[in-house]
């Protein structure tokens, strides 16, 4: 299926998005509540399982099927942070755990029965410096017992399910930093009250984010995913499609930013005539587009590799820094088209700038992007 071939699934997710307008999202980001209502519309429609193969309930679609997903979702002005973790974590499931484990929890998944939507990895003290985790989960006999800390573990409030990596062998001076981690599957439902607790985070957008306690809390050994000591390799082969599929969402942003833009440039006037014929209007709104598009086929760049089962991991890297770069752009412009009524509720402009602003920083900041590309394309010395 090729990248242009989504117009029916992009009509679709546009008209389950138009039942969810601004007034919808103003209300959930007023109360900082998470817009349950619209994830399960999603997760009804099978947008949510449309990467799980479909002999696990799912529609078996490539990644650039997703992308479109979450790009439509972002433009017609709606925000798929609320679940688009799970595009993404149950890869991990799907490509490293055994078969028993995939006929466990794929088909739940699908049907919304259970939602993956935490990915307990970041800690306080380590940040995107995943391999200095301190998080442990010790083997005693028919179960892990697992001791640490996670912070920004999104939706982990909203989360059946929890991918965690924690240390399983102790790290010793001859190791690499990122050997010995394990990969582990968390029934959130049996652990929150029995040694996992959930602080919530609240933070300039409603991101639905956590900060979570593991207090020897026993995870069964039978929830390994894949094999022990390799689970940082099992969590790097999910970021590509991550980094790729929060591009789309950025690209639909700034669309959204950009028809909003425009929109009101030709409608609002000023000294008799529309602002949009002022150059000094026009030219920005025209740079965020051509800024957009180059952005947009960056992400058809990065989809095309990985669906080809090449490493797009440079392609990703960009695609994702270029993207976020573009739609942090457009916010600014819609916003300064606007003037005063942009920083208005009712207009959804600040509330969208909000959002798309996480997107510089997160799942990965543009100086590690920007780091990648220096040491894995130029060849420059490492810079960290």
């Amino acid at each position: 299926m090729s990248l242009e071939s989504y117009s029916d699934i992009r009509e679709a997710v546009g008209r389950l998005c138009s039942q969810f307008p601004g007034e919808y999202w103003r209300a959930r980001d007023r109360d900082m509540a998470y817009p349950k209502e619209f994830v399960t519309a999603l997760t009804e429609a099978g947008w949510l399982s449309l990467l799980i193969p479909e002999e696990y309930g799912g529609s078996g679609l490539p990644l650039s099927a997703a992308a479109a997903v979450l790009e439509e979702i972002q433009r017609a002005g709606c925000n798929g942070g609320a679940c688009h973790a799970q595009m993404y974590t149950m890869g991990t499931l799907l490509r490293h755990g055994s078969e028993e484990q995939k006929q466990r929890y794929l088909p739940k998944i699908a049907t919304g029965e259970l939602r993956l939507q935490a990915f307990g990895v970041t800690e306080p003290t380590s940040g995107t410096d995943t391999g200095a985790l301190k998080t442990t989960a010790r083997l005693d006999g028919g179960h892990y017992v697992v001791k640490g800390q996670k912070i920004w573990t999104s939706r982990a409030e909203h989360s059946d399910l929890m991918l965690l990596l924690a240390r399983t062998t102790p790290l010793k001076e001859d190791m690499k930093k990122t050997d010995g981690l394990s990969v582990l599957l968390v029934d959130m439902r049996e652990a929150v009250g029995n040694g996992l607790t959930i602080r919530p985070i609240r933070t300039m957008m409603n991101h639905a984010t956590t900060e979570v306690f593991f207090d020897d809390l026993q995870v069964p050994a039978a929830n390994l995913i894949g094999e022990e000591g390799k689970g940082f390799r099992y969590i790097l082969s999910g970021m590509n499609a991550e980094r790729i599929l929060i591009a789309a969402e950025c690209v639909g942003d700034a669309k959204w930013f950009i028809d909003k833009a425009t929109s009101y440039a030709k409608e609002r006037n000023v000294f008799g005539q529309p602002i949009g014929r002022n150059q000094g209007v026009q030219f920005p709104i025209a740079r965020a587009y051509a800024n957009m598009r180059a952005a947009e086929l960056m992400v058809r760049e990065a989809l095309t590799l990985y669906e080809s089962g090449e490493n797009p991991g440079a392609e990703a890297n960009m695609a994702k820094m270029l993207a976020a770069d573009a739609s942090n752009e457009a916010a600014n412009v819609c916003i300064q088209t606007h003037g005063g009524f942009g920083f208005a509720e009712e207009y959804d402009i600040e509330r969208k700038f909000r959002e798309t602003r996480l997107y510089q920083v997160a799942p990965i900041s543009t100086n590690l992007i920007l780091s990648f590309v220096s040491e894995h394309v130029l060849g420059l010395p490492r810079s960290y």
